[in-house]
């Protein structure tokens, strides 16, 4: 079990455990890994059983205006239940993509959108359209994130999840809704990851009605590991399902969803909040390990 007092003491926000369930549950400020992060420090979820011995790292990146202690709960548990740990991160997750690689900006440069991600995702300083600084991209957080875990919480055993100082993405589900899914396949084509789930993932263009060209560059992670959902009624379902295919994603690996959506939700989001899917959400969540 946590030494409390020492978690307590290295200031993570909030911690709870559950007694009945031995369920952790932290939530660290970006600021607390990194003193030089200002800018989104609001706090990262981490989340897990600590009866379970750790399978993989359930990473999950939120869309647009997504606070990573909103959840999605259900999906959150159903991987706890699984055996992994999960993080929700916290990143500059606004403006999106798609408000700022459109119009101008994308007539003056047909990479707009990569150059963003590539911004966003790793730190590299490519654009001026977006403040990004290389602190406050993602994978610069997970690694402070994960560095403060393995000194402050010991019994997580999060050294499982780093190597060479870097997270060790083939232990690593990484996973997004929306924006966020588009920076997990991003991140997938760049690193050797042990799954990729996207969820309704970004839209991006290269120039009009012409999806974004870094769909079809050559990915590390094989494609065997891509996994895409969106459901049929969302605006954009048939560019999603388009990038899916340029991303290499085969067919029989994307989900197209129909339930029906509960009134005043939307389409957009069902894949990650509708416990009607938790069948899917355990395929797509299991592994070697457990099977």
């Amino acid at each position: 079990m946590l030494l409390i007092e020492s978690i307590l003491s290295a200031q993570i926000e909030d911690l709870s455990v559950d007694k009945e369930t031995t369920i952790v549950d932290l939530k660290v400020m970006p600021s607390a890994t990194d003193a030089t992060i200002k800018t989104t420090d609001v706090a990262h979820w981490v989340r897990y059983d600590a009866a379970i011995p750790a399978d993989k790292l359930f990473l999950f990146l939120p869309g647009t205006n997504g606070v990573p202690v909103k959840g999605p709960r259900k999906l959150f548990e159903t991987a706890i239940q699984e055996g992994h740990k999960v993080i929700n991160l916290s990143y500059i997750n606004q403006p999106a993509v798609a408000r700022i690689c459109r119009g101008e900006n994308l007539e003056n440069d047909e990479s707009c959108a990569k150059n963003f991600r590539t911004q966003r995702v790793f730190g590299n300083q490519l654009t001026t359209l977006i403040p990004d600084e290389p602190q406050d991209a993602i994978v610069p957080r997970l690694t402070k994130l994960l560095k403060y875990l393995v000194k402050h919480d010991k019994d997580g055993h999060w050294e499982k999840f780093m190597e060479n100082n870097a997270p060790k993405w083939s232990e690593i589900i990484v996973t997004g809704q929306s924006q966020g899914g588009g920076m997990a396949a991003f991140i997938a084509k760049q690193k050797l990851v042990y799954r990729i789930v996207t969820f309704s993932g970004g839209w991006d263009y290269s120039a009009k009605n012409k999806i974004a060209n870094w769909y079809s560059d050559q990915s590390v992670t094989p494609s065997e590991r891509w996994f895409g959902t969106y459901h049929s009624e969302e605006p954009m379902a048939s560019t999603i399902d388009e990038t899916y295919k340029e991303m290499g994603i085969p067919d029989k690996q994307i989900y197209t969803l129909n339930k029906e959506v509960p009134s005043n939700r939307k389409a957009h989001s069902q894949a990650i909040r509708n416990i009607g899917y938790k069948d899917l959400w355990i395929a797509l969540l299991q592994t070697n390990n457990r099977r």
